[in-house]
């Protein structure tokens, strides 16, 4: 009776072994078509991503940019490997700042710009995700950076609901605050940025404490944060660091600890 408890046991625990090999972590480019338009993203999923509540972290490339290198140099998923990680691909776009003609990749600027093509692709993504996978839809987070950090405040702007924090970095959103709700928020700064000025974005860090109703003086966070008490429980940190326009290493920690952190209320 022993030999056979004993060998049931066995063919449990290789069935299960045999069903977590059916699902292991991927790394794949999904498609999805909007409005006759062929979309592109880099999507990591873990292996229990159809079997458990999943968090979802979406990270935006900047002007001229791409997926593959935006995945490559943010290591989200060995940050956080039991989130599911979107890296889409933009489109050729005009840029406000740098390529004026529209010869290199980005994402719309305002509501209704490029008939909100990166919008509806973003809303595309998200339906799929939630068909095929097990998304915890009280952790649901985006981030970016510069023309990928606007197009961030965009859908902060636009599909806020969705979210339960943000990460924009090198970005403003002068041309819709006003469409801002309280929402915790990182903000990632160069402190000798010549693109995006620091000045334009302590300006946008002024609009954010007030958005979300947070004390103008900060406490330490972390290397080169500053935490924003919030009354209305929607905290503002900013992650303010000695470089220039680029996107520094030390962030992607930072930001997945502000992630973890933050769970929609």
């Amino acid at each position: 009776m022993y030999r056979i408890l004993k060998f049931t046991l066995l063919l449990i625990f290789i069935g299960a072994g045999f069903v977590f090999a059916q699902a292991p972590t991927s790394v794949a480019i999904r498609q999805w078509t909007i409005n006759g338009i062929t979309r592109e993203a880099t999507l990591y999923v873990p292996g229990t991503a159809k079997s458990k509540l999943t968090p979802v972290i979406f990270l935006f490339h900047g002007h001229g940019g791409n997926m593959k290198e935006m995945y490559r140099s943010h290591d989200f998923s060995k940050l956080w490997p039991e989130a599911i990680i979107v890296v889409p691909q933009g489109l050729k776009t005009p840029g406000q700042l740098v390529d004026r003609a529209g010869n290199k990749a980005g994402w719309q600027q305002v509501p209704g710009d490029s008939n909100d093509r990166d919008i509806l692709f973003f809303d595309e993504m998200l339906s799929s995700l939630q068909r095929e996978y097990q998304i915890d839809t009280k952790r649901i987070y985006a981030t970016g950076h510069s023309n990928g950090g606007s197009f961030t405040y965009l859908l902060w702007a636009m599909r806020g609901g969705v979210f339960a924090a943000v990460a924009p970095s090198a970005a403003v959103a002068f041309r819709f605050n006003d469409m801002l709700k309280p929402k915790p928020v990182m903000h990632i700064m160069g402190e000798t940025d010549l693109l995006v000025k620091p000045a334009w974005q302590e300006r946008q860090l002024r609009t954010l404490l007030k958005v979300n109703n947070c004390l103008t003086t900060g406490e330490p966070f972390g290397r080169f944060s500053t935490l924003y008490p919030s009354l209305s429980l929607t905290p503002v940190v900013l992650f303010s660091h000695p470089g220039g326009h680029a996107y520094p290493e030390e962030a992607n920690t930072a930001v997945i600890s502000f992630f973890k952190s933050m769970v929609k209320l």
